[in-house]
């Protein structure tokens, strides 16, 4: 299992160098320390290796399609990643190894439609504890402890949709624009959907269309030369209320006939918010956001946390 986890990225890489299509390859950083030093709980760590090409689609509404692969890695742990004494665990420990396919398509009226699906693993196969010992111990930071009450193996396999659609388009379209957006998770991992405004808010020049924007990543083209043409800067934000049904990374699995040695009931409903920068120049997009998650379990001292995204991606 460890060796195919390293495989990953040469595995990417493979299929990136035998492609015909426009492509591109991004990598996605989450780390509670991109926001805070002293910042080490709940969702902790987090990285995806990602694939995209541009497909074709013979409908007239539809601008461009792009199919993607993912491989990735989260991280969840308690407050203190020091508990060795099961009592103070206000989180389960959990890691969650996954692969994932999906397609995004990119209408001419400027909505989004991306369908994702997931298999993947929660529980020791996942390799959380062995990556966060070894990343604090590179790091020289506190020993990680308490992992032997992680979440049970769980199998994994979830759906995701997510939906967006341009609002005030005749008032605003030039350096703002404004769009609803969507999300349902359905699967052995997540259940629950989650719906909000989303703003896009350029600092440089006017906004580019959505079908070639790199808010949902649609930057990819048949025509190559646009990449230099097609600069952005912009920021966006992003709130929602999200409606949690289920949560195995918290509550194991929903087939199981005992539950995890550590775990809490749900709050089903929360208050998430996403605010980030992207900036797109050439073949590169860099990205950075800051994301807030409401509380998310019932328990005297478990809170709202918080969390840095940092993204690199490259069009070949």
């Amino acid at each position: 299992m460890k060796s195919l986890y390293w495989l990953i990225p040469a595995l990417l890489c493979t299929v990136v160098c035998t492609s015909q299509k426009p492509a591109e390859i991004s990598i996605i950083s989450d780390n509670d320390s991109y926001t805070s030093p002293i910042n080490d709980q709940y969702y902790t760590n987090g990285i995806e290796f990602i694939y995209r090409y541009l497909g074709n689609s013979d409908n007239e509404e539809v601008a461009k399609k792009i199919t993607e692969f993912r491989a990735g890695q989260y991280i969840y742990s308690p407050q203190s990643v020091r508990a060795e004494d099961i009592n103070i665990h206000d989180r389960p420990f959990a890691g969650y190894l996954f692969t994932e396919a999906g397609i995004n398509t990119f209408y001419r009226n400027e909505s989004v439609l991306k369908l994702n699906f997931q298999v993947g693993v929660i529980g020791p196969e996942a390799m959380g504890e062995e990556f966060q010992k070894g990343l604090h111990k590179t790091l020289g930071l506190p020993t990680v402890n308490g992992w032997q009450y992680q979440i049970p193996t769980t199998f994994a396999l979830q759906a995701q949709a997510v939906y967006s659609h341009k609002v005030l388009s005749e008032k605003y379209h030039e350096k703002v624009d404004f769009h609803i957006q969507g999300e349902l998770n359905v699967g052995t991992v997540w259940m629950g959907a989650s719906i909000g405004p989303m703003a896009r808010i350029s600092l440089k020049r006017n906004l580019l269309p959505m079908y070639d924007s790199a808010l949902h990543n649609a930057e990819l083209n048949c025509n190559k030369e646009l990449y230099k043409e097609q600069r952005e800067l912009f920021l966006y934000i992003n709130p929602v209320i999200n409606y949690q049904r289920y949560d195995a990374t918290m509550q194991g699995s929903m087939f199981a006939d005992t539950n995890p040695p550590v775990t809490f009931p749900l709050i089903p409903f929360r208050f998430n918010a996403e605010v980030g920068v992207k900036y797109r120049y050439n073949n590169w997009t860099y990205s950075y956001s800051f994301n807030y998650r409401g509380k998310e379990l019932s328990n005297r001292v478990i809170s709202g946390y918080y969390y840095g995204s940092i993204m690199l991606s490259y069009r070949l």
